[in-house]
């Protein structure tokens, strides 16, 4: 591996190496290397680009890494991967995609997984996308993630961006059967004319299926964003969605939770709230001695973290 591509594995998927146990590394739209563990099997798919990654059942403390790195200009790559979380297994997928894009033509990574999670399993998932390179070609990342959750399983979902991407449309569809739980954290910061969209749609179809939908986002000089996530309660269920943003600059936010009830014993709770940077906490960083921005830096860094 180049310096390249060691800074793009670094930022979204904190690896300065290859990592020991299952591995899977895309780059530039073609699987480059492949390895699998003992109780987590990784196999090309036969029909499209991408892979199937099966954790057995039972298996305990073990994780996959997966990132996905674009280091040319003019690159357009779409990938499927399902994941079929056997029962009873708990394990780490860390994920995530980086664009290093020095050319004038537009380079894009669109991924679709399908994440299908037995009878108490339990999944942690964390996507980090980056984009970064002195070119004009625009850096564009487009995840579509389906979730479908057996009984008493869980699943928790940290998706960051905080860099670089020109343009993301984030799709989200998830179902939950009786007492499974489903906690996503969305983290997303959009700079210039930068664009995030991100659609949820998630359906509590199980008695005492549960989910937490947490977005925080800064949008700063002229970019825009839109939140739109939908908890649909079709059974005795609880979802709370909360939805903050800070505004900066020129930018246009757009947050727009949505809650259905289709049973009187569904519990759903939504909030928003979008501002700017409170003035009292700016005057008190630049009084311990910080510029106005660096105080703002250290406020947006406290509210994404």
């Amino acid at each position: 591996m180049n310096k390249i591509d060691k800074r793009m594995l670094e930022a979204v998927a904190d690896l300065h190496e290859i990592p020991q146990g299952a591995f899977s590394l895309r780059k530039n739209g073609e699987s480059t290397e492949r390895r699998s563990s003992a109780n987590i099997i990784i196999e090309p798919k036969k029909d499209k680009p991408g892979i199937d990654i099966t954790v057995k059942a039972g298996t305990k403390n073990e994780s996959v890494h997966m990132p996905v790195i674009i280091t040319e200009a003019g690159v357009n790559d779409l990938v499927y991967n399902d994941f079929y979380i056997e029962e009873n297994a708990d394990v780490l997928i860390v994920a995530g995609c980086g664009i290093h894009n020095s050319g004038d033509q537009s380079s894009e990574h669109d991924g679709i997984h399908r994440f299908h999670i037995g009878k108490n399993a339990h999944i942690k998932y964390v996507e980090k996308h980056y984009g970064e390179g002195d070119g004009k070609g625009d850096r564009i990342l487009n995840p579509t993630t389906e979730i479908y959750m057996a009984e008493n399983s869980f699943c928790e979902m940290e998706s960051v961006q905080i860099k670089g991407v020109d343009s993301t449309k984030r799709d989200t569809f998830a179902k939950l059967e009786a007492g499974a739980r489903l906690v996503i954290l969305e983290k997303l910061m959009t700079h210039g004319n930068q664009i995030a969209h991100s659609d949820m749609v998630i359906e509590l179809n199980g008695e005492d299926a549960s989910s937490q939908i947490i977005s925080r986002s800064v949008a700063k000089d002229d970019s825009e964003q839109v939140f739109y996530p939908r908890a649909v309660g079709n059974a005795k269920c609880k979802a709370h969605v909360q939805c903050d943003s800070i505004i900066m600059g020129n930018a246009h936010i757009r947050s727009i939770p949505e809650i259905a009830a289709n049973h009187c014993e569904a519990n759903i709770v939504h909030e928003a709230a979008i501002g700017r940077i409170n003035n009292d906490q700016l005057l008190k960083l630049q009084t311990l001695g910080k510029t106005e921005e660096e105080a703002e830096e250290i406020i947006i860094n406290c509210f994404l973290s």
